[in-house]
């Protein structure tokens, strides 16, 4: 910014210089990429791996595009380095996912008379077991969902008061 408060000579050639480094740079840069790209490409051919190959395909396609590493700070101005830029991220994160107050929330939710979720009903309980597939497999605990289904309406009440004293916040 010096040239343009004293458009010297001098002042002109440092800018010039500064602008040339700056073009070998970001050439450099580009030379890597694109190294870096035909490898991933070449290795995506010899494993067949079509679907990472297509993407750099599309990625030649698009052409070199520089990343640049900026962000604005609470205040509105820039951030370059890498340590301020994760340091604002933290900050953001961390305003956005601290909820204050979630103690009264939880306190309030405990002391309502109505839950914040409603009851099932047992014919709610009835359309989801009928739903169930037969052949698949049992998860952790290998009951089958076909011995669910055969099961009579004694086992589907036991379901029903299972997941609605859960739901109340202890099992019944």
């Amino acid at each position: 910014m010096q040239w343009l408060q004293d458009p010297n000579k001098n002042n002109v050639d440092n800018t010039n210089n500064v602008r040339c480094e700056a073009s070998r740079h970001l050439q450099n840069k580009k030379k890597e990429y694109l190294k870096v790209q035909t490898d991933d490409v070449k290795t995506n051919i010899k494993t067949t791996n079509i679907r990472d190959l297509y993407r750099g395909i599309n990625d030649f396609k698009k052409g070199y595009q520089p990343r640049t590493n900026v962000v604005k700070d609470e205040k509105g101005n820039l951030v370059t380095d890498s340590l301020s830029i994760l340091a604002r991220w933290r900050n953001h994160f961390s305003q956005q996912l601290n909820v204050h107050g979630v103690n009264h929330v939880r306190q309030t939710e405990i002391h309502t008379a109505e839950p914040l979720v409603p009851m099932l009903s047992a014919s709610e309980v009835k359309v989801a077991i009928e739903k169930l597939k037969r052949h698949k497999s049992p998860s952790t605990d290998q009951i089958r969902a076909k011995l669910i289904k055969a099961s009579g309406m004694a086992i589907h009440y036991e379901i029903h008061k299972l997941i609605n004293g859960i739901w109340k916040g202890g099992i019944a």
